[in-house]
């Protein structure tokens, strides 16, 4: 059953503030950061160790991937929610691209200077520097240059697409949103079949993203996405279904849309849950049950289901007035920092390789030290970003400003907020 019209209605109108999922990012940035930690810095001996697998099992490639897949549903629902009938599609654009960019460009010269990139090889950087490196199946261009910032080719294509076939969406019969997500489920769960049934590339349960490691026992100036015999290579293919299942555009696309559904049966009052800690039991079985399951079927296809709950469930609870730890205003403040915190994380792990590990040897206490360290620069470097680059540039120059002083942005996005806009609803 549908909301009352009155509260619909109302809600439609203001579409108010959701802190609280401002806050969410950066629990999803910070799952990015643990997986790249562990295999982007390269501590010898102690990645070769088996300690070091142990613990990569309890870690593993999918843990990041979770937090990605956050960001996609996270796109969809809050460009949905921000984007008001009769809103100018080309501010839209223009909007995005001034969300995106910027910070894109600071972290990827930031790892051009670090990395002492050769500029003179221009498939290392220029499909990067355009976001269409994930276009491409070669690891040259897809795992080319700032390797967080191929989430980002995703994100360009959800944007693009998304004023086109938003008409699509809002024809959708609010009783029949439900059908509809269930039919994107569907969707996903059989393209992830069709690429491990009929696309070259690995068919078991292991978990194969792994360190690429170097020769010796003393650690390496440069982890290998960073290092010069990495920038020397001429091509590296890329598994064709991992690619397919992971990085590629287009397979993403869906859960985007799921998010874009859960922000209308949210606006129009058919989501009522705002009990979060089932749409959290659920996803915690989902990610257990990664496991077990092939590679292509551990990203996102199992998880990108209970993750739309997590999402919708605290817009719900945001619209109740409920407040909980994310939505505290410190919270709201990592949330503010997550896109660039999640762009600058490698960088900065490049930059602490160079300076103070390579050349060193470490066990597991010196790699908590260093992840620790990464952890705290890349916090300080995101919040300069943002308070220098990001949030002045959308204040001067994206144009319309949300009722109260918020602010709606997206870039895995979510609404940003002053201080004085992290209140719960029941309190504005």
């Amino acid at each position: 059953m549908s909301a009352p019209p009155a509260v619909s209605k109302e809600v439609e109108r203001r579409r108010p503030a959701l802190p609280s999922l401002t806050g969410a990012r950066w629990w999803a940035a910070f799952a990015v950061f643990l997986l790249h930690a562990l295999v982007f810095l390269p501590v010898y001996p102690f990645q070769k160790s088996e300690l070091f697998r142990h613990i990569h099992e309890v870690m593993p490639m999918q843990l990041g991937a979770a937090g990605v897949t956050f960001f996609f549903v996270l796109s969809g629902f809050i460009i949905y929610w921000s984007f008001k009938p009769g809103s100018s599609v080309p501010r839209f654009y223009w909007r995005r691209v001034l969300k995106i960019y910027p910070t894109h460009l600071v972290a990827a010269v930031v790892f051009v200077v670090l990395a002492s990139v050769p500029l003179h090889r221009l498939v290392l950087w220029v499909p990067n520097v355009l976001l269409l490196h994930t276009w491409v199946p070669k690891w040259t261009t897809v795992g080319g240059l700032n390797v967080p910032s191929w989430s980002l080719c995703s994100e360009m294509l959800f944007y693009f697409s998304f004023p086109l076939l938003l008409p699509l969406v809002r024809r959708i019969p609010s009783a029949r949103l439900w059908w509809w997500l269930g039919g994107l489920l569907v969707l996903i769960l059989a393209m992830h079949t069709g690429y491990y049934l009929w696309v070259d590339g690995p068919k078991g349960i292991a978990n194969t993203f792994a360190p690429r490691l170097v020769p010796g026992d003393d650690s390496p100036y440069y982890e290998l996405h960073a290092s010069q015999a990495w920038f020397r290579q001429p091509d590296i293919p890329v598994s064709p279904s991992y690619w397919l299942s992971y990085n590629f555009p287009p397979s993403r696309l869906p859960e985007f849309f799921l998010g874009v559904l859960a922000g209308r049966l949210v606006l129009e009052g058919r989501w009522r849950l705002t009990n979060v800690r089932w749409p959290l039991v659920a996803l915690a079985v989902a990610y257990a049950a990664t496991w077990v399951v092939p590679v292509n079927y551990k990203m996102s296809a199992l998880l990108v289901g209970p993750m739309t709950a997590v999402v919708a469930t605290l817009a719900a609870r945001d619209l109740a007035g409920i407040r909980g730890l994310n939505s505290s205003p410190r919270m709201v403040w990592f949330g503010n920092i997550s896109y660039a915190f999640y762009l600058i994380q490698f960088p900065v792990m490049v930059l602490v390789t160079r300076f103070f590990i390579g050349g060193k040897q470490f066990g597991l206490l010196s790699w908590l030290g260093w992840a620790g360290l990464c952890l705290v620069l890349s916090t300080v470097a995101a919040a300069g970003i943002y308070h220098w680059v990001d949030d002045p540039l959308m204040r001067r120059f994206s144009g319309r400003r949300a009722k109260g002083g918020a602010r709606v942005d997206g870039a895995g996005a979510a609404v940003t907020l002053s201080a004085p806009q992290t209140k719960p609803a029941s309190a504005r």
